[in-house]
């Protein structure tokens, strides 16, 4: 029987033929982290390295034969199509409802990001560190494990965790840059937050707990 096609892998054939229609030169203005190997356009996301073909727009991993799931490959698609000439990093850290046009999905983030991030990691505070710096996490100042992560370059993302005890359940937050909509739609920035607790996991050996996301 033929494979079924997803809605979501409409999208992804859909933006294969907006990037094949791109400036690409224009794009690598915009995000200078863009780099060119080949017949590939090339870009990090948590530190692994993906290739866009010129031709086809099809994204593949450079340095393993893991799958790319389409989530990391509507990260990078939105990212390329939504940056704005105006976009520039500004140092003013946010937790995700306080972004521009967030705040009708904070409840969705809180259920199914941020208390999966917690659970996943109660009790495991230091396999929570090594996850981090496994992915180039690095270090922050104050109580917990707080680390900044390049999600892509240009928008770093801070993963914060407290451990639980007797009292208190383990808590976790996750904050971005203000800029972090000028470079991508809001509606991405849900799915950085949620590659990044998958790469986490993955780092850590750990499985997700108590996340309803299905990871395509």
């Amino acid at each position: 029987m033929p494979k079924k096609t997803s809605n979501y892998d409409k999208l992804v054939e859909q933006w294969q033929r907006r990037f094949v229609e791109m400036d690409k030169e224009y794009l690598t203005r915009l995000l200078p982290e863009l780099g060119r190997e080949g017949e590939y356009y090339t870009i990090s996301h948590y530190r692994r390295r993906f290739g866009i073909h010129e031709k086809t727009g099809r994204i593949v991993p450079l340095e393993d034969n893991r799958p790319v799931s389409i989530y990391t490959q509507l990260n990078i698609y939105t990212l390329f199509g939504y940056v704005k000439p105006t976009a520039r990093f500004i140092g003013d850290w946010l937790p995700f409802a306080d972004l521009r046009d967030a705040s009708p999905f904070k409840t969705a983030f809180d259920r199914m990001i941020l208390l999966p991030l917690a659970a996943t990691f109660s009790g495991k505070e230091e396999a929570f560190r090594r996850a981090c710096e496994a992915l180039g996490g690095r270090p922050l100042s104050g109580s917990g494990a707080k680390y900044e992560i390049d999600a892509f370059a240009c928008i770093p993302v801070r993963f914060l965790f407290w451990d639980g005890d007797e009292e208190f359940p383990a808590q976790a937050n996750i904050l971005f840059d203000r800029s972090a909509t000028d470079f991508i739609h809001v509606e991405s920035v849900v799915t950085i937050a949620s590659e990044g607790l998958f790469y986490l996991a993955e780092a850590a050996g750990l499985e997700i707990k108590g996340s309803p996301l299905n990871r395509p």
